[in-house]
C-alpha cells in the first residue's frame, strides 16, 4: 500500500481503441493493493491485475485530460483519459512500482483466498498426478523403469525427482551423460506410445564443441534406441536453426555427431530462440494496436512480424515427431540449447497430436487462467523451486476451478466419431494459418459479433440432443403400438381357429382394433399437430441415423478461424 498515492479518481474516460467515432465510457478508477479497477456509469467492472501489466505509458497532456495507456501480458490494452494531470502522474508512478514485484511471495497467488479449507486445497493439488499419467501410458514396463538417480536433485536441479529412463541405463551412464549435457539435462522420457512402443524423450544440447564426445551419453542414446523393439534407429531432433547450433560449437556446445552415435538420424527443425519470439510478438502487438490500418498495411505488417512463420515452424516440428512415431515406429529425442521453451513446445504439441487423451478436459487442463496469477500451478521453473516455495501449502491449485466449470471449455463441434481418428494430421500449408482475433483482440469487444458464435453452436447442440431424445421416445412408442397390433391379430386368429366367430365377439374385436392408432396418428398424438405440420413422421428415418455434425460448414462455423 505504500506505493499507492491516489486510491480513487472520478470522471475518468475509458476509450474504445477501434471505434471510428472515438467512443468512450465515463467512470471511476480505483487503485487497490492487487488490482486496478474501472467501474463505468453502467456499473460494468474492468479489473486489471497489477502483475498483468507489461507497460505503462503516460502521454502528453491534451485538452480532454491526461492519457494513460496500459499494455498487459494477456493482450489487453486499455487507454484512459484522466481529467487532472497530477492524478494521472500519481497512478502512473504507482503502477510502475506495483507491476514490478521482485519476489515470488509478492505474487497475487500467495494472497488469493478462494475460501477453501486445507483438505480441499490438498485435493486440488492431487487432481493431476504425474505417477498416474505414466501408469496410463503403461509404465513401468520391460523396457522403461522409474529411476531415483535424481531424487535429491544432485544430478539436475531443473528436473523432477523421479524420471523414467531405459531399463538398461545404469546410474553411472546417467551421471556421465548429465555431465556432457548443458545444465545437466540428460535424455529422459517425456511421452511413451504404448501401441508403437516408441518414446518421446527430451534433453539439452551436448557439450560437444567441434570434436568432444562422451561414451556414457552415446550409451544412453543407444539404450533409448534398444528400448524400442519395433525400430532400432531413432531420430535426434534439434529444434534450433542449423546456423545457431553451429555457432554454439564455438562455445564448447553444439549438437550430436552422427559418426559417434550408432543408429541415430539427425534432423534440424529451425525454430527461433526466445529472444526472436519475444521481438516478433511485440511487433504483432504493435500491428494489433494500430488504429486505421488499411488492409494491405495490416497484412504486410502481420507478415513482417514473422509470428505466423514461428507458429508454422513449431507445428511442422510436432508433425514430424508424430509421423516418426506413427509411420516409422521410431523413438525421437528432442532438444534445443538448454531443453526449455522450444523443446517443451514440440514435445507437448507432438503428444497432443498423437494421443486423444490430451484433447480431453482432464488431459488439456490449461487456459488463460495461467495469466490470472490466482493459482500456484505455474509459479517457479522446476519442481525443486516449487517445493522450496511451498506452493501446495501457500497457494491454491487451478485444476478444481477448471473442472467445476467444464462447460466453458467444451468443443461444440465435438463428435465421438472423431475419436476413431486418434492421430491428428494438420495441413500446414501457408493459407491454413490465420490471425487469431479471439486471442489477440479478446478484450476489444467492438471487434466481435454481437452474438457469440460459440453460444449459438452450443444452443444448436443442445437442441439437437433434445430432438434425438424425442425421436427415441417416438420410436419406442411406435414399437409398442406395433407390438399391440401384432398381439391383436394373433388373438383374433387364435379365436377363429377355436370356434366360429360370433357377432358379439366380432364386435368386441372391432372395438379392440379401433383403440389401436395407426403409426402416423400415434405420432400426431404426441406432436399435437396436423399431418401436414408433422415433421417427426416425415423425418423419422432421417433422425434415426447416426448423429450428424452439429453444424454444416456452409454456415461458416466449422471452417471459421478467429
Amino acid at each position: 500500500m505504500e506505493h499507492i498515492r491516489t486510491t480513487k479518481v472520478e470522471q475518468v474516460k475509458l476509450l474504445d481503441r477501434f471505434s471510428t467515432s472515438n467512443k468512450s465510457l465515463t467512470g471511476t478508477l480505483y487503485l487497490t493493493a492487487t488490482h486496478l479497477l474501472f467501474i463505468d456509469s453502467h456499473q460494468k467492472e474492468t479489473w486489471i491485475l497489477h502483475h498483468h501489466i507489461a507497460l505503462v505509458e503516460k502521454l502528453a497532456l491534451t485538452t480532454f485530460g491526461c492519457p494513460l495507456v496500459i499494455q498487459c501480458k494477456n493482450f489487453r490494452i486499455v487507454h484512459f483519459i484522466v481529467p487532472r494531470e497530477r492524478d494521472c502522474h500519481d497512478i502512473y508512478n504507482s503502477l510502475l512500482q506495483l507491476s514490478k514485484q521482485a519476489k515470488y511471495e509478492d505474487l497475487y497467488a500467495f494472497s488469493y483466498n478462494p475460501k477453501q479449507n486445507d483438505s480441499e486445497r490438498l485435493r486440488g493439488w492431487q487432481l493431476v498426478d504425474l505417477a498416474e499419467e505414466y501408469k496410463r501410458m503403461g509404465l513401468p514396463n520391460s523396457n522403461w523403469q522409474l529411476s531415483d538417480a535424481n531424487r535429491d536433485y544432485k544430478i539436475c536441479e531443473t528436473y523432477p525427482r523421479e524420471l523414467y529412463v531405459p531399463r538398461i541405463a545404469s546410474k553411472p551412464i546417467i551421471v556421465g551423460s548429465s555431465k556432457f549435457r548443458s545444465k545437466g539435462r540428460f535424455p529422459v522420457l517425456s511421452y511413451y506410445h504404448q501401441n508403437k512402443e516408441a518414446a518421446i524423450c527430451r534433453c539439452s544440447q551436448p557439450l560437444s564443441g567441434f570434436s568432444a564426445r562422451c561414451l556414457e551419453d552415446e550409451h544412453l542414446l543407444q539404450a533409448i534406441s534398444k528400448a524400442n523393439p519395433a525400430n532400432r534407429y531413432m531420430y535426434v531432433m534439434d529444434t534450433r536453426p542449423r546456423l545457431n547450433a553451429m555457432a554454439n560449437r564455438a562455445a564448447g556446445k553444439g549438437y550430436e555427431n552422427e559418426d559417434n552415435y550408432s543408429n541415430i538420424r539427425f534432423q534440424f527443425v529451425g525454430i527461433e530462440n526466445i529472444h526472436v519470439m519475444r521481438s516478433s510478438l511485440q511487433k504483432l502487438l504493435e500491428v494489433n494496436g494500430t488504429k486505421g490500418l488499411s488492409v494491405s498495411d495490416f497484412y504486410s505488417g502481420l507478415e513482417n512480424t514473422g509470428w505466423l512463420r514461428h507458429i508454422k515452424a513449431v507445428t511442422d516440428a510436432a508433425i514430424f515427431l508424430a509421423k516418426a512415431i506413427m509411420v516409422e515406429n521410431a523413438s525421437v529425442l528432442v532438444h534445443c540449447s538448454d531443453g526449455w521453451d522450444r523443446t517443451s513446445q514440440v514435445c507437448s504439441l507432438g503428444s497432443l497430436l498423437l494421443d486423444p487423451y490430451y484433447r480431453t478436459i482432464r488431459g488439456f487442463m490449461i487456459h488463460e487462467h495461467i495469466h490470472s496469477c490466482q493459482f500456484g500451478n505455474f509459479i517457479g521453473n522446476c519442481q525443486k523451486e516449487r517445493e522450496e516455495l511451498k506452493l501446495k501449502e501457500k497457494t491454491y491449485s487451478l485444476w478444481p476451478f477448471l473442472l467445476h466449470d467444464q462447460k466453458k471449455y467444451f468443443n461444440p463441434l465435438y463428435s465421438s466419431i472423431s475419436q476413431k481418428l486418434a492421430v491428428l494430421e494438420p495441413n500446414t500449408v501457408s493459407f491454413n494459418f490465420k490471425f487469431w482475433r479471439n486471442m489477440y483482440h479478446q478484450f476489444d469487444r467492438t471487434l466481435h459479433p454481437r452474438q457469440s458464435v460459440f453460444n449459438i453452436i452450443m444452443n444448436m447442440n443442445e437442441q439437437n440432443k433434445q430432438l434425438q431424445k424425442d425421436v427415441k421416445d417416438l420410436e419406442s412408442q411406435i414399437k409398442q403400438h406395433k407390438n399391440k397390433q401384432t398381439d391383436g391379430v394373433l388373438t383374433k386368429e387364435l379365436l377363429n381357429s377355436v370356434r366360429p366367430e360370433s357377432p358379439a365377439l366380432k364386435t368386441s374385436l372391432c372395438l379392440k382394433e379401433q383403440t389401436l392408432l395407426p403409426v402416423k396418428d400415434a405420432l400426431r398424438t404426441v406432436e399435437g399437430s396436423s399431418p401436414a405440420d408433422n415433421r417427426y413422421s416425415e423425418y423419422a428415418d432421417e433422425f434415426s441415423k447416426a448423429e450428424p455434425a452439429v453444424v454444416s460448414s456452409e454456415y461458416g462455423v466449422a471452417r471459421m478461424t478467429c
